[in-house]
Order: C-alpha cells, then sequence, then structure tokens
C-alpha cells in the first residue's frame, strides 16, 4: 500500500513563519488556545481539538455552551479533559480577550443558539483571531468575517457559506482552509503576502474517519497562536496529511483520531528540524 504525497509549490517558504518554542521562553510565551465547542450529542470533537492543540501551545483552555449553569456537565468535562484547563461558560469572555486564538464550533450542533452565539462573538470580538470550524462555520453571517479570521470549510459547509455570500467566497476577507482531498488554502487580501491558493494533496484513505477534521482545526488555532495564520493552514494540513500516512504503513487506514494525533508533533517536528538543517543562518 502506498501513498504520493504532493504540493503544487514550494513548502520551504512557510517553514520559516513557524516558529519552534525558545529554550528562553516562559508560560504563555508559545501560544494560549481557547476552544469553545460541544453539544449534548456531540462531545468528542472538542477533545479531539483540545488534544491536538494541548501538543503544541502552552495552555488551552475549553468552554462548551451546554456547561452554562449546568454543574453536571462542567464536572463531566474536566473528568475527560486533563490536557487543559475547562473553564466556566459563564467566564468565556474574559478568555476570548486573554487568550492568542479561538477555535469556535467543533461539536456544535446547527441551529438558533449557535448562530446567535457565534455571531454575538464575531461581532464583539472582531480583531481576535477566531478559527471557525464544524456547527458554528455553518451558522455564521459571513458579514462579520475579517482578516483575522480563519474559517475551515469541508465541501459541504463551502455549499452552504456559498448560499450565504453576497460575493465569491474566494473574496472574504479571512483566510480559507478548504478541506477535502485536496486541502486549498487562500486568503484574498491584497496585503498578504501569499498571492496564490496553495492546494497539497496525498493522505491516507482513513481521514474519512470522524475527529480528523476537528484535529486539523486545533493544530490550525495552536500554529496559529504565535505565527501567521496562512502559514499556519499549510504547515497543518500538510502535517495531518503526511502523518496519516506514516500511519498507514503500518496500519493501512485502520487507525483512529488519537492515534493521528500522537502521530502528528512527531511529524512536525521532523519538518521543522528539516528546515533548520537546511537553513543558512
Amino acid at each position: 500500500m502506498s501513498f504520493i504525497h504532493m504540493l503544487n509549490f514550494d513548502l520551504n517558504p512557510y517553514l520559516p513563519q513557524i516558529k519552534p518554542p525558545k529554550s528562553t521562553s516562559h508560560k504563555g510565551d508559545n501560544g494560549r488556545v481557547l476552544i469553545i465547542g460541544g453539544s449534548r450529542l456531540f462531545h468528542a470533537a472538542t477533545f479531539w481539538s483540545a488534544s491536538m492543540a494541548a501538543h503544541i501551545v502552552d495552555m488551552v483552555h475549553f468552554s462548551s455552551p451546554v456547561m452554562e449553569n449546568n454543574d453536571l456537565m462542567r464536572i463531566r468535562a474536566k473528568s475527560k479533559y486533563w490536557d487543559g484547563i475547562v473553564v466556566p461558560y459563564e467566564s468565556v469572555e474574559h478568555y476570548i480577550a486573554e487568550d492568542d486564538t479561538i477555535l469556535i464550533g467543533p461539536g456544535m450542533e446547527r441551529g438558533n443558539e449557535t448562530s446567535q452565539i457565534v455571531n454575538h462573538f464575531l461581532r464583539n470580538y472582531p480583531d481576535k483571531k477566531w478559527i471557525i470550524d464544524g456547527g458554528a462555520l455553518q451558522e455564521l453571517d459571513p458579514t462579520l468575517l475579517t482578516h483575522c479570521m480563519i474559517i475551515t470549510p469541508n465541501f459541504k459547509e463551502l455549499e452552504i457559506l456559498n448560499t450565504k455570500c453576497e460575493i465569491q467566497t474566494t473574496k472574504l476577507p479571512c483566510t480559507i482552509l478548504a478541506k477535502g482531498h485536496t486541502d486549498t488554502i487562500s486568503c484574498s487580501q491584497p496585503c498578504n503576502m501569499h498571492h496564490e491558493p496553495c492546494t497539497i494533496t496525498g493522505g491516507s484513505p482513513g481521514l474519512t474517519k470522524g475527529g480528523t477534521g476537528d484535529i486539523l482545526s486545533g493544530l490550525v488555532a495552536a500554529l496559529a497562536a504565535k505565527n501567521d495564520s496562512f502559514a499556519s493552514c499549510v504547515i497543518a494540513s500538510y502535517c495531518l496529511k503526511k502523518a496519516s500516512e506514516k500511519i498507514s504503513l503500518t496500519h493501512g487506514p485502520y487507525f483512529t483520531p488519537t492515534m493521528l494525533i500522537n502521530e502528528i508533533p512527531a511529524t512536525l517536528t521532523q519538518l521543522l528540524q528539516t528546515q533548520v538543517v537546511q537553513s543558512p543562518n
């Protein structure tokens, strides 16, 4: 069984924009991520995102609307998530202001409640670096998107977004990571250094499993906490696909989201070490 990983562009320009932790850094210097998501029906998605992010940044905060005024749900969340801090939903806006990136949407159900939550936050915090995925992506008002934000739609979510937009989605001001057999990263901002969309192919058939999109959004949120948004999307997409290929050498497509989460850090480390070796400095 073989997998071919191809890029239609040079990866090297993006690698220097991903900075590994310095030996002199202190807690918080390497990123703080807040993840808002989950529902009574979908509970695992946020934990996959949070677990992935926790491998990369110094601190992951997690909160969910279903925990609001619900001590039982809060206790259950704390019992399941040990790689970060579960914070009360009543205090979530404090962490929105404090953290570097906010991932919203994994595990959130479509509906009016999600729409109100997502659009309230985007309207009131337009200058924060939001990563919008899952249920939040399906309910957002596209007129609230800014150049600070990243969206990570699959092809169905992209279709939904297209029906809401008065302009082409490729003209939206945010960074777009469109997921699929081929991932496409684009940004229409004229001030953006990246002029052309980048496409990344490859990966294992096992990436069709539920949870892989949540892992990708968690990785994007973590890398973007202290790095360029476009480069973070490129490197996250590459690492996810490459890690799945490495697992498939021994397991084929028969792996779990947890196995993928545990493989990605080694893939990222190897990629960044290659850049260090190649650097003339």
